[in-house]
C-alpha cells in the first residue's frame, strides 16, 4: 500500500535539494573563479615570459648583428695588419725568416730569399736542415777548416740548443752576416740575418788605422828619445865643464857667466824632460812603480833642491807635515817627487817675495791606505779665473803673449795632472790674481808595513822651555805648535830685544834662531844671547849653511839645521829619537900596518865621446882613484880581463859593442859577477832605463852628469874601504 507523503515534507525535501544545489553551484563557481584566476595569472606570466624572451631575442639579434660587424672589421684590420707586416718585413735590409716547431719555413722576406735566388726550392715549406745543406754543399758558405757534414750538424745542434748564440756567416760572394735566432713561446724560430759586410770592412779600416797610429806614436817616441840622447850628449859637456869651471878661481863677472851657462843648460834639460814625459803619457805608456817612500823626507829634499832659487828671491820655504800622518807610505818615488818638484818649482818661479808653504795632511783612512792631501801655497802673482779653467791643459801658460816674464813649456801642470790621475787622485787650484795661489792634490796611498806610530814625540826631560826667534809668522807658528805638542813650553820673539826679556824672566833650556831675521844679522843675535846666557844651547835654522859654519866652528851653536826644518833633525839635536847627525871615525890601524884604504880604487870608464871622457876625468881628478878609459864596449871587456877594476862606469850607446852587451859579457865571467857597474846614458825614457838595468847594471846615472851624483854613486857602490864615505 502506498503511503502518501505529506505536501510539507515534499516541499522541505525540495527546499533542501535546492539549497544543496545552490551551495554546490557556489562551490563550483568559486572553484571556477579560482581556476580562472590561476589561468589568468599563468597567462600573464606566459605573456611576460614571451615578452622577455622576445626582448632577449631582439637583443641577441642586435648583438649578433653588432658582432658580425666587429668581426668583419677585425677581419679587415687583421688582414691590413698582416699586409703591413709583410710590407715591413720586405722593407728590411736584413734577412728575416720564421720556422715553425717542425723546422718548416713559414715566412721569409726577399732579403733572406735573395741569397738563394739560384735555388727555387728555398721558399715557404722548405725545412731548416735542407737550407743548411744547400749553404754547405753548394758552396754558398766559406766553411774554413770544417767539413760540410760537420757544419750542417753544427747548425742542427744550434736548433736544439736551449739558448742559441749568434754566429757569423761568411758567404762566397763576399757578403758577411750575423745570424741571430730566437725561439718564441709556441716553438717557432725567428731568424734574423744582419748584413755586417760594411761593418767588418770599417772595423778592419779602424784596426789598420789604429796600428798606423800606434806605429806613428812609437816612431814619435823613438824620435824624441833619440833626439833627447843626441841633445843630452853635448849638454853633458856644456853643463859638466861649466860646473868644473865654477870650482876654479873666478872673478864675479866670470862666475856670473858660468852660473848662467849652468842654469841655462839645466833649463834646457828640464824642457827636454817635459817633452819626453808628455810624449810618453800622450802615447799611454806611463807606468807607475810603487815602492816605500818617506813622504816627509821627500818633501824636505825637494824644497832643499829649490832653496838656492828661493833664497835668491828672499822667499821663505816652509813645511807643515801632519804629526798624525805616517811618513812611510807606498807610491812611485820618481813620480811623487816629480809632482812635488813641478808644484813647488812653479810656486817659487811665480813668487817674487813672501813664502811657499807645503802642507801634508792626513784626511782619513780607508781599506786601501791613507788619504793624503798635499797643498802648495804661495804669495806669488796668482792666476786669473779665466786661466784657472785650463791651467792643467797642455801648453797652457799663466802669462800669455810675447811679454811673458816667465819661461817654460806649459807642460808641467798637464804632466802633473796625468800622474795624479794615474795614481787615482785629483788635483785642483785656488787662486786670486795678485795675491797668490794654492795648488793641491788628493791621493790614496797605502801604508808601509813599517809605518810606525804617529802623533807627538815626547821631548827629553832636559827640554822644557824653548825660546824661538823668527820673524816669519807661519814658520814660527808651525814650529811652536809642534814643540808644544811634544810637551815644551814655547816663548816666541821676532827680534833680539824681546828675546832678551824672555831670558831675564825665565829659565830657558834651548833657543832656536832663524838665520834670516829682518831686523838684525843672526850672528849679532847669537852674540847678544851669549852675553846674557853663556851656557844656553842654541840651534840655528839656516838657508845658507856656509854662512853659519863660522858660528858653529866657534862653539856658539849646538847645531845648524837647514831650512825648511825637518822635524826629526830637530828632535835628534835635542836628544830625542831621530837620525844620527855624525858618523864615528874609523879606528886607526896599528903602526906599520897597511889597510885596504891605502889602495886606490881602480875605475874603468867606457865612453866613446871624447868630450864626455874629458868631463868625467876632470870631475874625478881630485879623488883617490886610478881611472882607465875604454873607447867602446869591446875594449871595455878586454880592459876588464887585464885590469880587473874595482868599479866600472859604462856608457850605454857605443860603437862596435854597446854597454848592455859589454855588461852581459863581463857578468858572464867569474870575476865580473859582483863588480859594481854603473850605467851612464843620455836616454831618459823609462822603458829604456828598464832595459839598461835588466842587462845587469847596479845603477844608472843620466846625462848631463852632475858631480854630486857621481860622488854619490862612488860612495854607494864602491867596495867597502876603497873610497872615503861622506862624514
Amino acid at each position: 500500500m502506498t503511503i502518501s507523503t505529506p505536501p510539507y515534507d515534499a516541499l522541505a525535501r525540495e527546499k533542501r535539494a535546492r539549497l544543496r544545489a545552490e551551495r554546490l553551484y557556489e562551490q563550483v563557481k568559486r572553484e571556477l573563479r579560482a581556476a580562472n584566476d590561476r589561468l589568468t595569472e599563468h597567462a600573464f606570466a606566459l605573456s611576460d615570459q614571451i615578452i622577455a624572451q622576445r626582448e632577449a631575442l631582439c637583443l641577441a639579434r642586435d648583438r649578433a648583428e653588432s658582432l658580425e660587424g666587429v668581426n668583419s672589421r677585425y677581419s679587415q684590420d687583421l688582414s691590413l695588419a698582416n699586409e703591413r707586416l709583410r710590407e715591413a718585413v720586405e722593407t728590411l735590409e736584413d734577412g728575416f725568416a720564421v720556422f715553425d716547431k717542425e723546422q718548416v719555413l713559414i715566412l721569409a722576406n726577399q732579403a733572406y730569399l735573395s741569397v738563394f735566388r739560384h735555388f727555387p726550392e728555398v721558399q715557404p715549406g722548405i725545412r731548416y736542415k735542407r737550407i743548411a745543406e744547400i749553404c754547405a754543399f753548394e758552396g754558398l758558405i766559406r766553411l774554413e777548416d770544417i767539413s760540410e757534414e760537420d757544419w750542417v750538424s753544427k747548425m742542427m745542434e744550434r736548433w736544439t740548443s736551449p739558448t742559441i748564440s749568434p754566429m757569423q756567416l761568411h758567404f762566397s760572394n763576399g757578403m758577411s752576416v750575423r745570424l741571430v735566432e730566437r725561439r718564441v713561446a709556441n716553438g717557432d724560430l725567428v731568424s734574423l740575418s744582419n748584413n755586417i759586410t760594411e761593418t767588418l770592412r770599417y772595423q778592419s779600416e779602424l784596426i789598420d788605422a789604429q796600428h798606423k797610429a800606434e806605429a806613428a806614436a812609437d816612431a814619435k817616441s823613438a824620435f824624441l828619445a833619440n833626439m833627447s840622447h843626441e841633445i843630452r850628449t853635448p849638454m853633458n859637456g856644456v853643463i859638466g865643464m861649466a860646473e868644473l869651471l865654477a870650482e876654479t878661481d873666478l872673478n864675479d863677472e866670470q862666475r856670473s857667466y858660468t852660473e848662467t851657462i849652468t842654469s841655462s843648460g839645466q833649463a834646457l834639460v828640464t824642457i827636454i824632460n817635459d817633452i819626453l814625459d808628455y810624449s810618453k803619457m800622450d802615447a799611454g805608456k806611463m807606468e807607475l812603480h810603487p815602492d816605500i817612500i818617506d813622504l816627509e823626507k821627500m818633501i824636505h829634499d825637494v824644497l832643499s833642491l829649490l832653496t838656492p832659487n828661493a833664497r835668491a828671491k828672499s822667499i821663505e820655504l816652509i813645511v807643515d807635515y801632519d804629526i798624525f800622518l805616517p811618513s812611510r807610505l807606498i807610491a812611485d818615488p820618481g813620480r811623487m817627487r816629480q809632482i812635488l818638484t813641478n808644484l813647488v818649482g812653479n810656486a817659487v818661479k811665480f813668487t817674487d817675495s813672501g813664502y811657499v808653504l807645503v802642507r801634508a795632511l792626513g784626511v782619513g783612512s780607508s781599506a786601501h791606505g791613507q788619504m793624503v792631501n798635499i797643498t802648495v801655497e804661495d804669495t806669488g802673482i796668482g792666476i786669473s779665473r779665466d786661466h784657472q779653467d785650463h791651467i792643467f791643459t797642455e801648453f797652457s801658460q799663466v802669462e800669455e803673449g810675447a811679454c811673458r816674464r816667465f819661461e817654460g813649456t806649459g807642460l808641467g801642470l798637464a804632466i802633473t795632472r796625468q800622474i795624479v790621475s794615474a795614481m787615482g787622485g785629483n788635483i785642483w787650484v785656488e787662486s786670486d790674481l795678485g795675491i797668490g795661489s794654492c795648488f793641491g792634490i788628493s791621493v790614496e796611498l797605502p801604508l808601509s808595513p813599517d809605518a810606525g806610530p804617529v802623533g807627538p814625540v815626547p821631548l827629553p826631560d832636559t827640554i822644557r822651555t824653548v825660546l824661538l826667534i823668527s820673524d816669519q809668522l807661519i814658520s814660527r807658528e808651525i814650529t811652536a805648535r809642534r814643540l808644544q805638542a811634544s810637551g815644551a813650553k814655547v816663548q816666541t820673539a821676532t827680534q833680539i830685544g824681546a828675546a832678551l826679556r824672555n831670558i831675564s824672566n825665565s829659565r830657558l833650556d834651548l833657543a832656536i834662531i832663524d838665520q834670516d831675521l829682518g831686523t838684525e844679522p843672526a850672528d849679532v843675535v847669537v852674540s847678544e844671547l851669549r852675553l846674557h846666557s853663556a851656557s844656553l844651547p842654541i840651534v840655528m835654522m839656516c838657508s845658507s849653511m856656509a854662512e853659519a859654519r863660522a858660528l858653529l866652528d866657534r862653539g856658539d851653536l849646538r847645531a845648524v839645521l837647514p831650512k825648511p826644518l825637518l822635524w826629526r833633525d830637530l828632535l835628534a839635536v835635542m836628544g830625542g829619537p831621530g837620525p844620527a847627525k855624525t858618523t864615528p871615525a874609523a879606528p886607526r890601524p896599528p903602526a906599520g900596518q897597511t889597510t885596504k884604504a891605502d889602495v886606490r880604487l881602480r875605475v874603468l870608464y867606457a865612453e866613446d865621446n871624447k868630450t864626455n871622457q874629458l868631463v868625467f876625468t876632470k870631475m874625478v881628478k881630485d879623488l883617490p882613484l886610478d881611472l882607465h878609459l875604454a873607447d867602446n864596449g869591446r875594449l871595455a871587456v878586454e880592459a876588464f880581463d887585464s885590469l880587473r877594476p874595482d868599479m866600472i862606469f859604462m856608457d850605454v850607446s857605443m860603437p862596435e859593442m854597446d854597454g848592455r852587451e859589454a855588461t852581459r859579457l863581463i857578468r858572464a865571467t867569474d870575476a865580473g859577477r859582483d863588480v859594481p857597474i854603473i850605467a851612464l846614458t843620455a836616454h831618459a825614457m823609462q822603458d829604456e832605463i828598464d832595459r839598461i838595468l835588466s842587462a845587469g847594471m847596479n845603477a844608472m846615472l843620466t846625462k848631463p852628469l852632475k858631480k854630486s851624483e857621481l860622488l854619490s854613486a862612488l860612495q854607494d857602490h864602491a867596495p867597502q874601504g876603497l873610497f872615503p864615505q861622506a862624514g
